[in-house]
């Protein structure tokens, strides 16, 4: 069934802000690799690690993606989101609808993981996170850009020189922004809102074996129900 749905031709963090950095020094002392001018850096080995790449990872409804598109465009820097979706349908076969639905999140929950799998412990949601692996590491090797959700911090560890962000604010602010952005539904808003978080913590989980929005795995958190996206977007800018 899962080959049919997905080939074609197959029928709390809290607080306002919440700094694990201060400067791009401080950021290339902690990975052990030295700040050369004008953000340049390079690792022990003298190996180029130049590409400055922003990951946004985010709770449902903090409008994570519109502050990475925000951050992006202020600093003149190519923004990838739908643009991964793309290049993983383009590159494998598999339908479009498909890859939306399982590049980011885990359907139905962890059982559903677990029978989703064959003899050998493979799935074919293994294959769909190879190719996005493959395609966020050649978009990374472009040159700097910001880069939405997707396991991006985990994948880029130790590719490129990362500035990694987490987007999250209260529940009742989420609510507010999914109604007014996708409209009423039958479900609940903040039962919607624990849903998605729920399958996106799932799969972050799965593929980077790393605790979703546990505050080591970052170097900033913004509240951007009380701080503003246009603020978000400041500060992101501000520490790039």
């Amino acid at each position: 069934m899962f080959f049919r749905d997905a080939f074609p031709s197959l029928t709390k963090l809290s607080g306002l802000v919440i700094l694990n950095m201060e400067i791009d020094r401080e950021i290339a002392t902690a990975r052990n690799i030295k700040a050369s001018p004008r953000g340049c850096v390079s690792d022990e080995r003298g190996n180029n690690m130049s590409n400055r790449i922003i990951t946004i990872s985010r709770e449902f409804g903090s409008g994570g993606r519109t502050i990475g598109r925000m951050a992006a465009e202020k600093l003149g820097i190519p923004c990838y989101d739908q643009e991964i979706i793309e290049k993983i349908t383009e590159e494998t076969g598999m339908l479009k609808s498909y890859v939306e639905s399982n590049v980011e999140d885990v359907q139905g929950g962890w059982l559903s993981v677990l029978a989703g799998r064959d003899y050998y412990g493979h799935s074919l949601q293994d294959d769909l996170h190879a190719a996005q692996t493959k395609v966020i590491r050649e978009l990374a090797d472009k040159g700097p850009c910001v880069i939405i959700g997707r396991c991006a911090d985990s994948i880029l560890e130790g590719h490129a020189d990362l500035l990694k962000v987490f987007i999250h604010a209260s529940m009742e602010k989420r609510a507010e922004r999914i109604v007014h952005q996708y409209g009423e539904t039958a479900e609940d808003p903040i039962q919607r809102l624990k849903d998605k978080d729920k399958k996106r913590k799932a799969y972050y989980q799965l593929y980077s074996d790393r605790k979703w929005g546990a505050m080591e795995n970052y170097h900033v958190a913004l509240d951007s129900g009380a701080l503003g996206l246009e603020r978000c977007a400041e500060i992101i800018v501000q520490l790039f």
